[in-house]
């Protein structure tokens, strides 16, 4: 998986962890453990009664046994979405 990675290294990802949440950032960084390091990183906070909320993390680092899954994100598709119209129920993994 590591090997993966290291394409995705500067570029902005999505990370779902083990517990549902969603934090998408810019990846700066990754050990053979999948600790990840994301800057320029926020949560998006789903709700079935109101807009997607943006909340600011900053840098932020992930522990690897925390991550369930990590994708890129494309950007123009992502700048795209209207997320104050976006319902969804939280996940609760």
């Amino acid at each position: 998986m590591t090997s993966t990675l290291e394409n995705y290294i500067n570029r902005t990802v999505a990370v779902i962890t083990s517990d549902g949440r969603m934090i998408v950032g810019t990846l700066k960084g990754f050990d053979q453990t999948i600790n990840l390091i994301l800057d320029e990183s926020h949560e998006g906070v789903f709700s079935s009664s109101q807009g997607v909320e943006q909340v600011v993390l900053g840098l932020y680092i992930i522990r690897g046994n925390n991550v369930a899954v990590i994708g890129e994100i494309d950007e123009e598709t992502d700048s795209a979405l209207d997320l104050g119209n976006i319902r969804a129920e939280p996940l609760n993994l």
